[in-house]
Formats: C-alpha cells, sequence, structure tokens
C-alpha cells in the first residue's frame, strides 16, 4: 500500500492574496473571482489595498471553493446567492441552510441515478460491439438505410 502524505494549503500571508494568487490558489480565473462578488456570491465584502486592489484572505478562498464545488455539481448561481445570503446573515438561518443543502443533494442524487442510466446503455453497446468483433461479424451490427436513398 503507498502511504499518501496530505499536503497542507499553502500559507495566506496576513496581508492577504492578489486577485492572481487567489486564482492560482482556488483554480479559478481572475474573471470568476470578479464575477462571484459582482453577482453577490461572496459572504464578506473582498479586503482591498489603499490602491483599490483586491485582496484575498484565507476565508474568502475556502468561500471560493465551496463556491466551485456547488456549481461542479450544478446549483444554479441564484441557489449559491441564497446560500450565501443565508450564511452572510450569520446564526438563527441554519435551518434554511441545511434545506437548501438538502434539496440540492435531492438533485445531484438524481442526476448521478440518470447517469449511471445512461452509463449502463453504453456498456452493453461496448459488450455489444465488442462480442461481434470478436465473432468476426460485426458487418451485422444495426446501420440504418433509407429505401428511398440513391447512391449517385
Amino acid at each position: 500500500m503507498v502511504e499518501v502524505k496530505r499536503q497542507p494549503p499553502e500559507a495566506v500571508p496576513e496581508a492577504g492574496l492578489s486577485i492572481g494568487e487567489a486564482a492560482r490558489r482556488t483554480g479559478v480565473s481572475v474573471h470568476t473571482l470578479r464575477y462571484y462578488e459582482r453577482v453577490g456570491l461572496v459572504v464578506t465584502p473582498v479586503d482591498r489595498t489603499n490602491s483599490g486592489r483586491r485582496r484575498y484572505h484565507r476565508l474568502d478562498l475556502e468561500w471560493i471553493k465551496i463556491c466551485t464545488h456547488l456549481r461542479a455539481t450544478g446549483m444554479p448561481i441564484k441557489g449559491i446567492r441564497r446560500y450565501a445570503e443565508l450564511v452572510a446573515a450569520g446564526r438563527g438561518n441554519e435551518d434554511q441552510r441545511l434545506d437548501l443543502l438538502e434539496s440540492h443533494r435531492e438533485e445531484v442524487l438524481a442526476g448521478i441515478a440518470e447517469l449511471q442510466e445512461n452509463l449502463r446503455l453504453i456498456e452493453r453497446k461496448i459488450d455489444i460491439y465488442r462480442g461481434r468483433l470478436a465473432a468476426g461479424d460485426a458487418d451485422q451490427l444495426w446501420a440504418p438505410h433509407r429505401a428511398d436513398t440513391v447512391d449517385r
């Protein structure tokens, strides 16, 4: 068995990170970071330097990763925005956050079930092609021909 050592996350300087460095560490583009801020997906205002440049801190990076994972599971921006609003509002709405996440989980599970069914169909087709190729009669596989088509 191979032992895998998890590397601790890179430390974030107290002064924060530039938008470019935050993009690199979170795996999203600078444009996406600005977009998340513009559409209300951030839970705290992004810090700025005296010259107005954005500075991202550890909690900002963690939140961006949460948003990225929610998007990857198909949660609409509207849903992430609602979740961000609830988190930003603070304590007292945990039941609403839970409802939102449980509802999304059901949608994700339904999507996974649909993908699994689609995968089963693909696997059946692969088995058929492999079997026919091994038997030497792959030319017998279904290929539609239209009676009204004339070779020219």
